[in-house]
C-alpha cells in the first residue's frame, strides 16, 4: 500500500529552484533513505510532504491525502521529525510530550499508556522531568523522535534522526526504526551512508533539486566506479561513498 507519494514536486524561492520535479512513492514496510549533499533540496522536499511548505507546483500525498488540500487528514497519519526538532524550551520532557499527545487528540488514559511505552523504547526516563533547554543535543533528538511517534502514525518523515547521538544511541535509534518499519512507511534523511546499508530498503539520491537515483542499497553499490589498484588511497572511502560521489558530482554536473 502506497503511503507516501510525490508527483512532480517543484519549489522555487525567487529565481532559485530548490526542488525540481521530484516524484517517488513509498509503500508500507519500506524505509527509504533520502540522500544528497548539503543544499540538495532534501529538507525542502520533506517539509513539502509534511505540509509545512507549499510547493510551487506538483503534489504530495500522505496515505492518499493531499498534504496541501487536505492537510489535517494528512497530518493525522504523519509523524514528522524536522531538522533541529524545535520544542518549547521552558517545558519539561514530560509536559512537552503530554502537550503533544493532547494536541494529537489522545485521551489521558491512552496518552499515559503511549508515553510510558515511548519512555522505555527511547530511553527517556532519566530526563523525564528535566527542562527541554537543559537537555543535550542527543536527548533533544530522542524527544523529537518521541513526539513524532506519540499518535502511532502510519508515516514517519525523519530529518537526520541520529544527528547528535553517540554511537550507542545511533545503534539504538536504528534498531527502533527497524522495529517500526514493518507497519509504517518511513523516509529518513541522512548524511551517514552507513545508515543506508543498515536500515534502508531503498535509497533516493538528489542533487541541485533533481532526483538522480532511486535504488536499493545493493544497486547503488553496483554503480560505484572501479578503483584503480595502482593508485594509493590517502583517504579511505567505502564503496557506497564512492557511488554517492559518482552520482552527485558527475551525474549532477552532466
Amino acid at each position: 500500500m502506497v503511503l507516501v507519494e510525490t508527483r512532480a514536486l517543484v519549489k522555487k524561492f525567487g529565481a532559485f529552484t530548490a526542488v525540481d520535479g521530484i516524484s517517488f512513492s513509498v509503500d508500507r514496510g519500506e524505509v527509504v533513505g533520502f540522500l544528497g549533499p548539503n543544499g540538495a533540496g532534501k529538507s525542502t522536499t520533506m517539509k513539502i510532504i509534511a505540509g509545512f511548505l507549499e510547493p510551487t507546483s506538483g503534489s504530495a500525498f500522505i496515505a492518499g491525502h493531499d498534504s496541501r488540500a487536505d492537510s489535517i487528514a494528512a497530518r493525522r497519519r504523519l509523524g514528522y521529525l524536522p531538522e533541529g526538532a524545535p520544542a518549547y524550551p521552558d517545558m519539561t520532557v514530560a509536559s512537552f510530550l503530554e502537550f503533544v499527545a493532547a494536541m494529537r487528540g489522545l485521551s489521558k488514559p491512552v496518552a499515559r499508556e503511549r508515553l510510558a511505552e515511548l519512555v522505555e523504547r527511547i530511553d527517556l526516563a532519566e530526563v523525564w522531568n528535566r527542562r527541554m533547554d537543559a537537555l543535550s543535543k542527543g536527548f533533544k533528538r530522542r524527544v523529537g523522535i518521541a513526539q513524532a511517534l506519540v499518535h502511532d502514525p502510519d508515516v514517519l518523515i525523519l530529518d537526520e534522526p541520529t544527528d547528535g547521538l553517540d554511537p550507542n544511541q545511533k545503534h539504538e535509534m536504528r534498531e527502533l526504526i527497524r522495529t517500526l518499519a514493518p507497519n509504517k512507511a518511513i523516509v529518513v534523511s541522512t548524511h551517514i551512508l552507513e545508515e543506508v546499508e543498515a536500515i534502508c530498503t531503498r535509497a533516493i539520491i538528489i542533487a541541485r533539486g533533481r532526483m538522480l537515483a532511486d535504488s536499493t542499497p545493493a544497486e547503488l553499490l553496483a554503480r560505484a566506479p572501479a578503483r584503480d589498484p595502482s593508485q594509493t588511497q590517502i583517504v579511505r572511502t567505502t564503496p557506497l561513498e564512492d557511488a554517492f560521489r559518482h552520482i552527485t558530482l558527475e551525474q549532477a554536473g552532466s
